[in-house]
């Protein structure tokens, strides 16, 4: 176990042996009247103080078991959740979930070729608490939920998860990031269950390529995803490349070429730095440099206007009915505008959701 952190599970066992009476009201973003969660405990006074006679009352602040994490809730009605809006005023309206932490791929530039040591069983979300944590989170004003891993396609409840957050109200957009590898068998299910978007990894178009950088077969499964959601009505189809020098560079016009015809949306992503995958910056290519190699062939290449929590830049080459988009982490980071959250499948909250590094907001679910 992190010495950091415990699973939602163990805390919610804590609880229950701890006698703590918790008084909850959840509510809609569209009534913070309501927006009250009041933690009472025998052994914890940091409560009994924020609501004593000194305290406004026109206010709450309510102080977290551990203390170090408080939340000032307005009792008038606002127009997004002060609960999700951070001390930089960026309202947090896109949750990203990790349903698993393993992968049947081994990328290069994601994990070592032996894979990565998982959390044990008992320490992961279960499925009640991932339903339970996403749905909290739109009643805050949550409006787009996206499913990660690891590979989120190989945990088998996946499409019950995905219908079941269908029925949230205010939930606009449920996407999924997968590796593409079983998602031709599955698209029609996941279409049906309330699927609306999807970003899929391809990070060469050479397939002999293809599994030296994923180190696995399955460059024609993973190509046939693509062509099923196109046919499925998937528009854009988001395909993720992350652009590796000595790699893959060499191939940016062949991906920009796809958009051409097919209704695509190529989003070059910059190489950053995770555990385990041996990161080096002269292998990083900048966004400066892979589109001044685009402005080689197509000098026409323009940009696209974009919305104010953009984390990509948009471009298209006129006349393609696709696009082009770069996620620019580590040449121009969009930190001041990012409007995600991320949850680990562990159950840990994290603010930075662009890299591998550890976050400096990361902290147990259960201590917001």
């Amino acid at each position: 176990m992190r010495t950091e952190a415990m699973s939602f599970l163990k805390l919610t066992t804590a609880l229950r042996t701890r006698h703590i009476t918790m008084v909850q009201r959840w509510f809609s973003s569209a009534t913070q009247e309501e927006n009250k969660t009041q933690l009472l405990t025998s052994r914890d006074s940091a409560y009994a103080n924020a609501i004593s006679p000194r305290t406004n009352v026109n206010s709450v602040q309510v102080t977290t078991v551990s203390g170090d994490i408080r939340r000032m809730l307005s009792k008038e009605a606002l127009p997004f959740s002060a609960f999700l809006t951070d001390t930089f005023g960026r309202r947090h309206s896109y949750l990203r979930i990790s349903v698993t932490e393993k992968c049947n791929f081994r990328c290069q530039y994601c994990m070592p070729e032996e894979g990565i040591k998982l959390s044990p069983r008992a320490e992961l979300l279960s499925t009640e608490e991932i339903l339970t944590l996403a749905r909290l989170f739109v009643q805050e004003g949550v409006n787009k939920i996206r499913l990660t891993g690891g590979e989120p396609l190989i945990r088998p409840d996946v499409l019950d998860i995905i219908a079941k957050m269908r029925e949230f109200e205010g939930l606009k957009t449920i996407a999924v990031t997968t590796n593409g590898l079983n998602l031709a068998r599955l698209l029609p299910g996941l279409q049906k269950a309330g699927l609306d978007l999807l970003n899929i990894s391809l990070d060469s178009l050479v397939p002999a390529k293809f599994e030296f950088i994923v180190r696995r077969k399955g460059f024609h499964k993973v190509m046939d995803s693509i062509r099923k959601a196109i046919e499925m009505g998937y528009n854009p189809v988001k395909v993720n490349c992350v652009v590796m020098r000595g790699l893959n560079e060499d191939e940016i016009q062949n991906f920009v070429a796809l958009t051409k015809n097919m209704p695509l949306e190529v989003r070059f992503i910059e190489y950053m730095p995770f555990d385990g995958n041996r990161w080096n910056f002269k292998k990083m290519v900048s966004y400066q440099e892979m589109l001044d190699h685009i402005k080689q062939e197509w000098p026409n290449f323009e940009r696209l206007p974009g919305a104010e929590a953009d984390t990509v830049k948009l471009y298209k080459v006129p006349g393609f009915q696709g696009q082009i988009g770069f996620i620019t982490s580590m040449s121009d980071n969009f930190c001041g505008s990012c409007n995600r959250l991320r949850i680990t499948a562990d159950g840990n909250l994290k603010t930075r959701t662009c890299d591998g590094k550890p976050s400096p907001r990361t902290l147990p679910i259960w201590k917001i």
